[in-house]
């Protein structure tokens, strides 16, 4: 199997770029290198430019997903298209919402041609942000650390069938679900084989968390690294995180299965939840140090509650997480402390 990776040497994009080449795929790994040009940040991927180098059947292409020529010329015999490359932060759709539409829209819709003309299959890096502001109108409970779903209808979390509509979506929402809408529509108008990944948080190794995006491994590094932390809220607001690993098991059983087209929503569900202040706790238990901390105000439109009801996952591949949050925290702590020399 050949498989084309977008964002190829970011975080999800460079595990699935493992993934697949230790089962014998040849890989090719796509990526514009822009992430820290793009969120304002000094962020090199370098470091994960070397890991895809070490890994066998893989190559990597520098270019952007919005070079459509680019696309079609690289996907003339690809058999599935993993599309991970995105504008991945509410704050900058905020401040540039034209680059975040370019990106998130015209970029998947380039995909989505490409992989018309060579009928490859695609599974698409979606987000729970795309059911927007509606999260915020379920009733919560607060309780010492944390906020709860009050209503006994969500105590599985969120299933993919709830509304996406008449709410705020902050530009970044709106992009990443006109993406969503489009995939699925490929797959009934064309016939590929399309599988949606709504995805809560998502954690690991190789991931070069920020302030405003990767929130669990930026709490992480900044703990390690004696780093100050700035709470938006109160730090009560709660979601369900799943370790990078575990999401790329459940693309292989989406891309075994005989399924022609899925929307899923993904994390790691009710077993698998942490609010910001329960996560810091659990950080100072496991490394000994606790952060500068900061509090300011809400951002706009964040999801007090968002966890994801996984049972369709259960039911149609199989799937459960297998990594705990401490478990995988370990594996992130690990890593973080190995290179040390790759963050600034």
């Amino acid at each position: 199997m050949k498989i084309l990776i977008t964002g190829g040497a970011g975080f999800i994009g460079s595990h699935v770029a493992e993934y697949f080449s230790e089962k014998g795929c040849e890989v090719i790994a796509l990526d514009n290198l822009k992430r820290g040009e793009i969120l304002g940040k000094n962020i090199s991927l370098e470091h994960n430019i070397e890991f895809l180098k070490g890994l066998s059947n893989v190559s990597f292409v520098k270019g952007d997903i919005r070079d459509f020529s680019l696309l079609k010329n690289l996907c003339k015999d690809i058999d599935v298209i993993i599309h991970a490359a995105a504008q991945v932060a509410v704050t900058t759709s905020l401040e540039n919402p034209r680059e975040d539409l370019e990106i998130n829209v015209l970029g998947t819709f380039n995909v989505l041609e490409a992989a018309r003309l060579c009928d490859a299959a695609v599974i698409y890096c979606s987000t729970n942000k795309v059911y927007g502001d509606n999260v915020n109108k379920i009733p919560i409970v607060e309780k010492n650390k944390r906020y709860e779903f009050a209503d006994d209808k969500y105590k599985n979390g969120i299933s993919e069938d709830f509304p996406i509509d008449l709410c705020e979506h902050t530009p970044y929402g709106c992009s990443k679900l006109a993406g969503d809408i489009y995939v699925q529509d490929y797959s009934h108008t064309y016939g590929l084989k399309t599988g949606v990944f709504r995805m809560s948080c998502i954690y690991g190794e190789r991931q070069f968390g920020v302030e405003d995006q990767g929130w669990v491994a930026w709490f992480t590094i900044a703990t390690l690294l004696d780093k100050p932390i700035t709470i938006y809220g109160d730090g009560k607001q709660v979601r369900d995180v799943l370790y990078v690993k575990d999401l790329i098991r459940a693309y292989d059983a989406f891309l075994k299965s005989n399924l022609k087209q899925e929307v899923f929503n993904i994390g790691g569900g009710p077993e698998n939840t942490t609010s910001l202040i329960e996560l810091i706790d659990l950080l100072e238990e496991l490394t000994g140090k606790r952060p500068p901390i900061r509090y300011d105000n809400w951002r706009q439109s964040d999801q007090k509650v968002y966890v994801s009801n996984i049972q369709k996952l259960e039911e149609k591949l199989g799937w459960r997480p297998e990594i705990t949050l401490k478990e995988g925290l370990r594996k992130l702590i690990n890593w973080i402390l190995l290179n040390k020399g790759v963050f600034k």
